[in-house]
């Protein structure tokens, strides 16, 4: 043992709990739970291994808890959501909620499918889950001494129960800013993922789950997908799925089978492209010239703008009284706002026949185009272009 300056002990206990965010986010993340990635064997098998001395996670188990979450979010049957158990519960205690979960059988069996079951998972790193993290105990000790190494391996212990289980699930369910709207209460704690590995864009990962990059917008930072495209330049994975790129097809008259596919992939970004461009648009103008309207009227509609953003399931009846009453006082805006609902109903219906989809495409921007609403106008002729890049 060699006695460190103090601020070494900080950095040994950083690098430590950063190595087992990488492993949370790349390998169980995304590797495992959505596929949006393949890892070389050494690599993953690494990834195991330093999970098992440093958190005791079974991957099957970590796995299906969160496929459960994705199926079953903000339901009562979400293993782990703050809106159903509260927010506290969550983020003090999201780690006994994947415990209770994990003793579930039927959500092993169902969402565990594809976890790996060879012998070393069997024999060693589920059955003496306690075995790693014991290891680890008398590795730091013995590395930082007695009372250093104790409180470094305290620190890597609560480091994912509390920053992973607790803050993750809890505040990215709970508060911050979203990109996109979802019927889940999915948010982004903050636009630089770095300091738990791109985990804090939360509202992104729900929007495109099988999506290897977490960050979509030019100012998000995912510090997870940096470590992927290092990983990827030496061989050692392989990117299978990135949010979709749309681009714009000019001078189309009529939508198609492929304005269809990209409307359909890239939803959830169209929805909060239109009502950033348009909604928020009409909303503001609606406020501004509307001056027979009395001052609590225009304020109304000045604070509708914040309604109309929300997805219209998530919002409360309170919040649905009052967008209503915005709604009755510009004819302009129920109408945008009704665009914005049919446009939301024809992915809604995804599954139906495609050619009575783009019927709706169609029909939804003529009515866009002769609504007499100049930025709902301007918005269904750049989806008429639209087009897929496959990536």
């Amino acid at each position: 043992m060699t006695d460190f300056p103090w601020w070494a002990y900080i950095l040994a206990a950083a690098v430590l709990t950063h190595c087992t965010i990488a492993a949370v986010t790349i390998f169980l993340h995304r590797h495992q739970a959505h596929r949006a990635i393949s890892l070389h064997p050494l690599v993953s098998h690494v990834f195991r291994f330093w999970l098992w001395l440093t958190t005791g996670i079974v991957t099957r188990e970590w796995v299906a808890i969160h496929r459960k979450h994705h199926a079953r979010v903000e339901t009562p049957h979400d293993p782990h959501s703050p809106q159903v158990v509260g927010i506290q519960r969550v983020l003090f205690g999201g780690i006994f909620l994947y415990q209770r979960e994990a003793r579930t059988k039927t959500t092993l069996e169902e969402y565990g499918v594809g976890t790996p079951d060879d012998w070393i998972e069997r024999n060693c790193y589920a059955r003496f889950r306690d075995v790693g993290i014991l290891l680890m105990l008398l590795t730091d000790v013995s590395l930082f001494g007695p009372s250093a190494g104790l409180l470094i391996w305290i620190v890597q212990m609560l480091w994912i129960p509390f920053w992973a289980a607790g803050v993750i699930n809890g505040l990215g369910h709970w508060w911050g800013y979203r990109n996109y709207e979802l019927p889940d209460a999915s948010h982004n704690l903050t636009p630089w993922g770095l300091f738990i590995g791109g985990e804090e864009l939360h509202n992104n990962h729900h929007a495109f789950a099988a999506s290897a990059k977490f960050s979509t917008r030019r100012f998000e930072i995912d510090l997870g997908w940096i470590y992927i495209c290092l990983l990827s330049s030496l061989r050692l994975a392989k990117v299978h799925k990135t949010p979709p790129v749309v681009t714009r097809r000019e001078g189309r008259l009529h939508c198609d089978a492929e304005t269809l596919r990209a409307v359909i992939a890239n939803r959830f970004d169209i929805t909060s492209r239109f009502t950033r461009e348009v909604l928020r648009k009409v909303c503001r103008e609606e406020s501004k010239r509307n001056r027979k309207l009395q001052s609590g009227q225009r304020l109304i509609l000045q604070r509708a703008v914040r309604l109309v953003q929300q997805e219209s399931r998530g919002l409360s009846m309170a919040a649905q009284r009052y967008l209503q009453t915005a709604l009755a006082l510009s004819p302009r805006l129920a109408a945008t706002y009704r665009a914005k609902i049919r446009l939301q109903a024809i992915w809604d219906r995804s599954t139906a026949n495609s050619d009575l989809l783009l019927e709706q495409l169609e029909d939804w921007c003529n009515r866009a185009e002769s609504s007499g609403i100049e930025a709902l106008r301007e918005f269904a002729l750049q989806v008429r272009g639209y087009r897929l890049i496959e990536n």
